[in-house]
Parts: structure tokens; sequence; C-alpha cells
């Protein structure tokens, strides 16, 4: 089907949507998720011609993003389930008063309409996104990475299965056939038809979305995150943190990216972060942790030497950029350059460094002695995310049901007419 034919259809069963309360939307959904586990088998099979066709041309972190699981699969079902449970923001009374002229005046929430979603090699993001749309009111147009495009059909195949299996339009859920450039530009075009366009995955495709959409666009996703390391920190706990970041699942957009070291502890630090990032990994049989060093750190320990381009780079692979710096206040500054203001930690023992930390740090997310990896809808309690806001207006962090919403004024009166 034509990328045009999907979007008029999509707005046309709009309606339908706007008509269904919390506990047809919650059956739906419960629909999807059996249908999703009821077609593990096909899913699996779809995912493995994606997977075979990918091998050799992209890395194996990146292949690890697009491989199913059965426990993966289970997982996407799931978290369909978890957003059942979350409050339905269709409807909600966000601000309510009576005004001068007696006017009962209630701000309510109310949905978007039809959001189109242009995402990567993420086979996940296509159930994340048809759930959080569903269940805000929104109509859904997926439009996934050909490196993902058989898995993507066969999800949406089920999804449709268990929208159809409650007496509900396919349409409410659609997948964009075509893969090719001039599909993204008919939804970035497609003013009047599309409410909102959510890009999710590299920097290349966010920008393009930005720069080209006559829809409105929120931009989402590019992460450089940085831990700042303090001199007062605990270091066996930015040990366990900075790891965390880092090789937990490197190829996603919370995973940290820069290392910032005061100079104070560098000199005790570095040995000790080489260590367990590099030698003990390559001990442990696990892949090691390439350091890129500024010039400072790498008269402390060995490594590769950082590039200009190297505190500007999301890697989303198996290498972090180490800087030493002397306070929180240069590492605030180096921030400020280099974030793509996405998730941000600062490890320390004293106030004062940790206050002047998340003041001064202009990030969706900023942490006190915690890992950036919990940048996360499902870790934020939002069941899962369309995506993770970059911006600030409208949506910023993890976007979930709130976030796929707007508002209108609902205006009760008893006869008044403006004097």
């Amino acid at each position: 089907m034509k990328t045009s034919e999907i979007i008029s259809r999509a707005v046309m069963a709009k309606r339908q949507l706007s008509l269904l309360d919390t506990e047809k939307k919650n059956r739906a959904l419960m629909a999807m998720a059996d249908s999703i586990e009821d077609n593990i088998d096909y899913i699996l099979s779809q995912n493995n011609k994606d997977m075979e066709a990918a091998k050799g041309k992209i890395s194996d972190v990146k292949l690890d993003r697009l491989l199913l699981t059965e426990d993966r699969i289970k997982g996407m079902a799931e978290g369909i389930r978890d957003v059942v449970k979350l409050p339905d923001p269709v409807g909600r009374i966000i601000t309510e008063r009576v005004t001068a002229d007696g006017l009962n005046l209630r701000k309510v929430g109310v949905p978007l309409g039809v959001i189109a979603i242009i995402y990567e090699s993420r086979p996940n993001v296509t159930s994340d996104a048809a759930a959080l749309c569903l269940k805000s009111g929104n109509v859904c147009i997926l439009r996934g990475g050909k490196e993902a495009y058989a898995s993507s059909h066969a999800i949406v195949e089920a999804m449709r299965q268990g929208l159809e299996k409650e007496g509900l339009s396919a349409e409410l859920v659609s997948i964009v056939d075509e893969t090719g450039h001039e599909s993204a530009m008919e939804l970035m075009q497609a003013k009047g038809q599309i409410d909102l366009l959510i890009p999710r995955g590299g920097a290349g495709l966010i920008k393009n979305c930005v720069e080209n959409a006559s829809v409105p666009c929120i931009e989402t996703g590019t992460g450089i995150c940085t831990i700042y390391v303090d001199e007062s920190a605990d270091i066996d706990m930015a040990l366990n943190i900075i790891d965390n970041a880092k090789t937990q699942r490197p190829s996603v957009c919370n995973a940290e990216e820069i290392c910032l070291i005061n100079r104070g502890i560098a000199e005790s630090f570095l040995p000790r972060l080489k260590e367990r990032l590099v030698d003990k990994r390559s001990e442990a049989g696990k892949e090691p942790v390439e350091l890129r060093l500024c010039p400072e750190s790498a008269r402390i320990i060995s490594g590769v030497p950082a590039g200009d381009n190297d505190f500007d780079t999301e890697f989303l692979d198996y290498i972090l950029a180490v800087k030493v710096v002397g306070d929180v206040k240069e590492a605030v500054e180096h921030i400020a350059v280099h974030s793509t203001h996405h998730s941000e930690a600062i490890i320390t023992e004293t106030a004062a460094a940790a206050d002047y930390f998340t003041t001064s740090v202009d990030s969706a997310a900023v942490y006190v002695n915690a890992s950036t990896r919990f940048t996360d809808g499902g870790m934020f309690g939002l069941g899962c995310e369309m995506g993770i806001s970059t911006q600030k207006l409208h949506a910023r962090g993890p976007m979930g049901l709130e976030e796929l919403t707007t508002y209108k004024y609902v205006v009760t009166g008893t006869g008044q007419v403006r004097k």
C-alpha cells in the first residue's frame, strides 16, 4: 500500500479511536499483547530474516539491538500490559476554575490525533509506540528501518489481529511498506493529516526530520551522556556506575559516552578505571572498552589518544572518551559545550557539588550517584516510552502517555454573554 493511502486511512480511523473509553482501549491493548505472544514463532522467523540480511553490514552491538528472542518478545507483550495499568490521560481534568463571569473553565486532556514515528533497527519500538499511542487515543503510523523491515511488519500484523478481534479497525496501528527516502518525506510533509512526527534513531535521522518536516516534530534520542567523577566520590560506587552506564547495553541512547575525572583523584582513579573496563573484561572474555584519552589522562594510563570529535560523538559501542577536569565547574562547562542535553551524572559525596551540578546542567535528566541507564520510560514508571525528548517545548525526557496528549478548554456557562 502506498504511504499516502496509509496516511489517509489513519486519518479516517481517528474518529473511531476518539470515541473509545478507557475500558475498551485497555481490552484492545490486552488483545494486542496476547496476539504478539500467540505469534512468537512467526515473529522470530521474520526476525531471523532480518538478522541474516544484516550480518556483516552492521556492528555486533547494533545486531543485538535488532535481535529478538522469545523472552524479548514476551517482554514486549508485557510492556503493553504495563500500559494498560496506567491512568488514561484522555479526559483528565488538568485544571478547573470558575471565572469572574461565572463560567466553569476546565482544561481537559485530549489526544493529538495521528502520530507518525520514524525509527531505525529496534523492533521493540514497534510495540511500545503502538501501545502508548492507542492508550492516549492516538492513531499511529510506524515507519521502521529497512534492517528491521520483516520483524516490524510481523509485530504490526500481530497487533492488528488483536485489534480486529476486539471489533476495531486495524488502521488504528499501521506500518509503512516503503523504506525509501520518499516515504519518510511523505510523513514529514503530511501537514494537516499527521499531527505529530517523532523520529527515534541516530543523529542523521533526527536532523533530517527536524530540518525537513512541515508537521510538528519532536527532537529525540541522540545521547552524548557524560558522567563526572568528583574529587569526593566513593571510588567503588563510581566504578560500578560507570561500568553499568557504559557496558550494560552500549548501543542505547542513555549509555555513557564521556567520563570526566576530577584532577585531584585522576592519578589513583584512572588506573582502576582501566583495570575495570579494559583489563578485567579482557580476562573474562568480554569485549574491552576502548578508552580514548585526553593528553593528561594519557600520561597516567594507556589507551587511544582522543581525536578532535571524540567528545562530540555518540559511539553506541564499547568506546569511552575520557578527560581530566579541574573541578565541578569545569565539568559543567565541558558538558554545556559537548552535551546533547540527554542525561548526565555526577558521582560525589559533597552536597554543594551535587547542587551546583544539578542546577547548572541543562539536560533532560540529571543524576547524582546513579547510572544514566535509568533514563527510560519503563524505569521512570511510564510503562514504556515513545522516545526521549532532548528539546524543551511540549515534552522533555522519556515520553509517556501524557506527552502524547494536548488539551482543550471546556467552558460551561448558564447563559452568560460578554459585555
